[in-house]
């Protein structure tokens, strides 16, 4: 049986009076009718379409920066969107729990996968929220800003340097996306998940995604057996195999859910894989069927 492991002002304006003079001929005698009218200051907000050469939770316009896409960077800017209704009338930015941050990591997610072509949580790739300063919201700004980076593994989240855009990244055979994994244990506690060709002797294969959009986290943290079941649904139709009594002998399932902080923005996806802790696979369990994933 497997387990689971300020505003501008205008001062000085002197008054000169001259008795007994006439106007200047092409003066109207009025000194202010010609001034032009100063436009309304609008708050600084972040570029899309671009790429950065740092990552951050609150951008500044003192210390904001960009670079072209074909060179290093860390992370790239697909989205700028702005909070409305209720969500732009209070008076703190929005914290991790909030709806305000919800509906702009839904947004966010959405734009991620029209831009890659897929969904960013089956790729060594992280989606980040990026917020004005606490004065900037003060003064006005109600902007939010989609962050997509490269990490070095389904373990190494940490974002890595790469050159070229990520629109398009998940279209075709992807390098970034997660396949086949050699698990490393220490005792029955999963270390690190080792990236290996589904042709070389692995115990693991990444299934897909699911979503927990009812639970908080406390309550997810306490249901580690209803993730495996969820996961083991996935398992049984990614593998085409029966979901039934029998499915706990063909394989075991591994679980990578967001962080804490991340799933009070609103991030539920879970990533489910295959664990075979009996046995090395030396292909690709997609559609195995029951003779290539047996019951044993």
């Amino acid at each position: 049986m497997r387990r689971w492991l300020p505003a501008l002002v205008l001062a000085g304006v002197t008054t000169m009076l001259l008795a007994g003079c006439a106007p200047a001929r092409g003066a109207d005698g009025d000194l202010t009718d010609d001034w032009p009218t100063l436009r309304v200051p609008k708050p600084f907000t972040p570029a899309t379409d671009t790429c950065l050469p740092r990552i951050a939770a609150v951008v500044q316009a003192s210390t904001y920066e960009t670079v072209d896409c074909a060179r290093n960077h860390l992370a790239e800017t697909i989205h700028v969107g702005t909070f409305v209704g209720p969500d732009a009338l209070t008076e703190a930015r929005p914290e991790p729990g909030s709806s305000a941050l919800r509906t702009a990591r839904a947004e966010c997610d959405q734009r991620a996968r029209q831009v890659l072509g897929g969904d960013w949580h089956t790729a060594r790739l992280a989606l980040s929220l990026a917020l004005p300063s606490a004065p900037a919201w003060a003064g006005g700004a109600r902007w939010f800003r989609c962050d997509l980076s490269e990490t070095g593994s389904i373990d190494n989240t940490r974002p890595v340097n790469r050159t070229g855009s990520l629109r398009g990244a998940l279209i075709g055979d992807s390098p970034l996306t997660h396949r086949c994994f050699d698990p490393k244990l220490i005792g029955d506690n999963l270390n690190y998940m080792a990236p290996v060709l589904c042709t070389e002797p692995h115990r693991a294969e990444f299934v897909g995604v699911y979503e927990e959009r009812d639970m908080s986290w406390a309550e997810f943290a306490k249901s580690a057996e209803q993730a495996h079941q969820r996961c083991m649904a996935l398992i049984a139709e990614y593998a085409a195999v029966p979901n039934n009594s029998e499915l706990p002998y063909r394989a075991g399932s591994i679980y990578y859910p967001p962080s804490q902080r991340e799933w009070e923005e609103g991030d539920r996806g879970v990533r489910c894989f295959l664990w075979s802790d009996d046995r090395k696979l030396t292909r690709s369990m997609r559609g195995a069927g029951p003779e290539g994933l047996p019951a044993i």
